[in-house]
């Protein structure tokens, strides 16, 4: 029988919990003010901080599957963080609450205040209506917590039984789940993508926008997921299963992430440029003028370049603390990369200045703390109430060996 309580996580997790709490509650209180003050800003500003932390849970979901399809030791040690990140979707829908209202309200997106004579508004129909918005994402709440709820299920009763036929059976049935429910996932980050960015500009269509965020959404959990990793894996129980070979295995799979994160973005730019549509190539136009092209030059650089060429060296990667450095650096690149998407849309007030101004208002650090400081509080809690490893997962003593090899 698997010893649930030998394997938990370390105090220091929770006392992590309530200054986090702290942070969120506060900035949560200084982001109502703004948004009484300037309730589109505030809505903006909290779509930015809510796609970010989302994102964490979203991805969390797609790379529980992901590991369950392919296997390898990486999985094994990173599955319980996924899992926490999975389970915090009640919190992500009470956190949609806000957005939802704003959108019910004609608060927020410009589309909301679109005349139906508008070519946008009048080729989608009922599609782009204010309850048909609302409804959609209820939906894809509802299938994210099908999933979530199944492979935490079975991750549990696979922890509860006591030989081996038994866990690799359940092993089993998660494998065989996520391989068509990954399919479904990809289409359903689509649809919700969609919903909540790119409809900010109406006007604008992607067919590789679903893919953006996939694969960005996944490079942000796995980021997270080693950041997390390496500030357990000096502590009990972590400091006895998680090695050097792990975090090798997570740089690895964190490089293919930041080149395939480029490799979209620079297929999405070919694409559009060669078509030389206005309502496409306007997008662009947009973000090559004024702050917003630096914006991009940043990303090109800090996204991409940098990570690409540090995760390059072997040795790097396995060093857990400057690869969770790295981690936290990717992050805030994901943080830049949301307000390159956000920042230039059209606003419904322009507070007498052009369409696609440099805005940069102090609501955009606001929302994505308060959000953050809440999310971690959670995230944290859910951690702590299970294993920090899959025990009895048959993989599990092949994953610790490999981690601990040259």
């Amino acid at each position: 029988m698997f010893d649930r309580g030998r394997f938990s996580a370390p105090a220091e997790v929770d006392g992590l919990r309530l200054p986090l709490l702290g942070l969120g509650g506060v900035a949560l209180i200084i982001w109502l003010v703004g948004l009484y003050f300037d309730p589109e800003q505030a809505l903006r500003s909290w779509l930015m901080g809510f796609v970010f932390w989302a994102g964490l849970c979203i991805g969390g979901i797609g790379l529980l599957m992901l590991q369950y399809m392919t296997g390898g030791a990486w999985g094994v040690v990173l599955r319980r963080i996924f899992e926490a990140c999975s389970r915090t979707l009640p919190l992500v829908v009470l956190l949609f609450v806000p957005l939802a209202v704003g959108v019910l309200t004609h608060t927020v997106y410009e589309w909301t205040h679109l005349p139906p004579t508008d070519h946008a508004i009048e080729a989608r129909g009922i599609y782009l209506l204010p309850w048909s918005w609302v409804a959609r994402s209820i939906i894809y709440f509802a299938i994210f917590g099908i999933m979530a709820y199944l492979l935490n299920d079975w991750s549990a009763r696979q922890d509860r039984t006591e030989n081996y036929e038994d866990a690799a059976s359940l092993l089993a049935r998660m494998s065989r789940f996520s391989g068509p429910a990954m399919v479904v996932y990809a289409l359903i980050v689509t649809f919700a993508s969609v919903d909540w960015v790119l409809t900010l500009d109406p006007h604008f269509f992607s067919t590789i926008w679903g893919l953006l965020f996939v694969i960005g959404w996944a490079l942000a959990t796995l980021s997270f997921g080693a950041m997390i990793l390496a500030y357990l894996s000096d502590k009990r129980p972590m400091d006895d299963i998680v090695g050097k070979r792990h975090f090798h295995d997570i740089g690895k799979l964190m490089l293919a992430m930041v080149m395939v994160w480029a490799y979209f973005n620079l297929s999405q730019w070919l694409i559009i440029w060669s078509g030389n549509i206005p309502e496409e190539t306007g997008w662009y136009l947009t973000r090559m003028e004024s702050g917003w092209f630096w914006i991009g030059v940043v990303l090109i650089l800090f996204h991409f370049a940098v990570p690409f060429l540090i995760l390059l060296q072997q040795d790097f990667k396995r060093r857990p603390k400057l690869l969770a450095l790295l981690a936290v650096f990717i992050l805030l690149m994901r943080f830049f990369d949301m307000f390159f998407l956000i920042g230039p849309t059209p606003r419904i007030n322009t507070y007498g200045g052009p369409q696609a101004a440099f805005i940069v208002s102090w609501l955009d650090f606001v929302a994505p703390i308060a959000i953050g400081g809440i999310w971690l509080w959670y995230f944290f809690g859910q951690l702590r109430s299970r294993p920090l490893v899959p025990g009895m997962d048959p993989f599990y003593d092949r994953a610790v060996h490999h981690g601990k090899g040259h």
